[in-house]
């Protein structure tokens, strides 16, 4: 059985950084698609961040230059380091496995 769970998020002033992170309990983490996605309050859920599954890195354009993710695949875990955020980062932010398998969330929220 996959698990995704999420960790990491909280309350940051604009400028601020945090580091989430989500550890995946699955034998494919190495070779399939994982990243993170965003949902803010009344709107639809976002790609933010993703390694395909040829191990390339992409991208939402709001984001880029500003938010790095990695992973670590001794760990199962993959890491996404949110830096100069802005109040517009505010959302729920989801670990994704293989384009299927959701974590729980965990809240963003950057204060003005």
């Amino acid at each position: 059985q996959v698990r995704v769970v999420e960790s990491g998020g909280g309350l940051v002033q604009a400028g601020g950084s945090l580091r989430l992170s989500c550890e995946v309990s699955a034998s494919g983490f190495r070779v399939s698609t994982v990243g993170w996605f965003r949902q803010a309050p009344g709107a639809r859920r976002e790609m933010v961040a993703l390694f395909t599954s040829g191990g390339r890195t992409t991208y939402s354009v709001s984001v880029e230059g500003r938010f790095t993710i990695s992973r670590d695949n001794a760990k199962n875990t993959v890491y996404l380091q949110m830096n100069s955020l802005k109040p517009e980062d505010t959302a729920v932010y989801y670990c994704n496995y293989d384009l299927t398998y959701w974590g729980q969330g965990t809240q963003v929220t950057v204060s003005s």
